[in-house]
């Protein structure tokens, strides 16, 4: 690693407009082509088309380049927001749609990068919050070498993923052994009585057409009962489209699909960064419900995944604990919240923030358990 100090005056602080036509998108999409852990939230191909749909002034991409070359070192989007219910905290931007907070960072850069970053981020308050950030990947492990800053993981969740390899093997051999894979194929063949299964793992322009289907196949079900299908409302079908048309020009997206005859039982969107899988959006047909299109079509998916040999692991950015998919894919993902302080001044406001956090994960955990009880 190159020494902090001798870095500094390699480096220039940019604060740019996501939207400008003036942001070099090349350099953009090489840090992300070459980041040490892949987001791709942060990338152009979403990031704008996200904010489009969902603008904010106060979001800033924040870039740490090479003074001299230009190159792009490590960058995210932050704003300013409630680590909480009260307490204001620049932050990585992440949301519902996007929740995965990892700062892009180059795979040869430094800790002189980072402290940059984390200088500019957190401003005169001194403190900077990461949110949905993975607990082992490397640019958390970075992060927390960082001299002068105290690191805090505020709030850490689990949530399912799986491995690779012999690793992967082992899970998904456990998730189908026994009943559960006597349960399935009894599923399946009684989804078979509605015609013959077929299953489709959709690259390039075909996942234009396929991404289509799924937004329909969302719309047919609860969350279009709900108005939160994606194609409810004109933005959230712009950005969506948007973004799968971006990521399919260099097989950034799969749509994998479940077929009974002409019917599509279930449908699941993945988007691949690098050596990683992220499952995005899951759709199935809800008159199919009694066979479980919904974790076919996961075990599916997680058998292709397991069969590319470019493959290196998953995360299903699904919610922790979530019923269809934690059985399935065993391996888990542990995320948190981790904040980052500096000075007596800083520290106070961590403790502050990570106490306002808490707070809110105790009442929404709360919350849904009433609601469960009383549904």
């Amino acid at each position: 690693m190159t020494d902090p100090s001798d870095m500094k005056e390699q480096l220039e602080v940019l604060w740019l407009d996501p939207h400008s036509p003036d942001v070099p998108l090349d350099r953009w999409q090489d840090l992300a082509d070459t980041s040490l852990d892949p987001n791709p939230f942060f990338t152009p191909g979403f990031l704008q088309p996200y904010l489009r749909a969902f603008p904010s002034a106060a979001v800033r991409l924040l870039v740490i380049q090479d003074r001299d070359t230009e190159l792009w070192r490590i960058a995210a989007p932050v704003g300013r927001r409630r680590a909480g219910f009260a307490v204001p905290i620049p932050t990585t931007w992440t949301s519902h749609y996007a929740p995965l907070g990892t700062p892009l960072l180059r795979d040869t850069s430094g800790l002189g990068d980072i402290t940059a970053f984390l200088e500019a981020g957190s401003g005169s308050a001194n403190l900077m919050a990461i949110p949905f950030l993975p607990c082992d990947s490397r640019v958390a492990a970075l992060i927390e070498e960082i001299a002068g800053f105290e690191s805090n993981w505020a709030q850490s969740l689990s949530r399912a993923g799986h491995s690779s390899g012999e690793l992967g093997e082992g899970q998904y051999n456990a998730a189908m052994s026994g009943k559960r894979r006597k349960e399935m194929r009894r599923q399946l063949r009684r989804l078979e009585d509605h015609g013959p299964i077929r299953t489709a793992h959709l690259l390039g322009e075909e996942a234009l057409e396929g991404f289509e289907d799924f937004l329909k196949l969302e719309a047919k079900g609860w969350k279009g009962r709900a108005g939160t299908a994606l194609s409810s409302n004109e933005e959230t079908a712009s950005f969506s489209r948007h973004v799968i048309k971006n990521r399919s020009i260099h097989n950034g997206v799969r749509i994998d699909q479940l077929w009974a005859g002409d019917t599509l039982a279930a449908s699941l969107v993945l988007f691949i960064e690098g050596f990683q899988v992220f499952s995005w959006k899951i759709a199935f047909n809800e008159n199919f419900a009694r066979m479980s299109p919904g974790a076919q079509i996961a075990a599916i998916s997680m058998r292709q995944n397991l069969q590319n040999a470019d493959f290196l692991e998953a995360d299903s950015l699904a919610v922790p604990g979530h019923s269809m998919i934690e059985p399935l894919w065993r391996g888990r993902v542990d995320i948190g919240t981790l904040i980052l302080s500096k000075g007596a001044r800083g520290s106070s406001l961590a403790s502050l923030a990570a106490a306002d956090l808490k707070l809110e994960h105790t009442v929404r955990s709360k919350a849904r358990a009433l609601k469960a009880f009383f549904s």
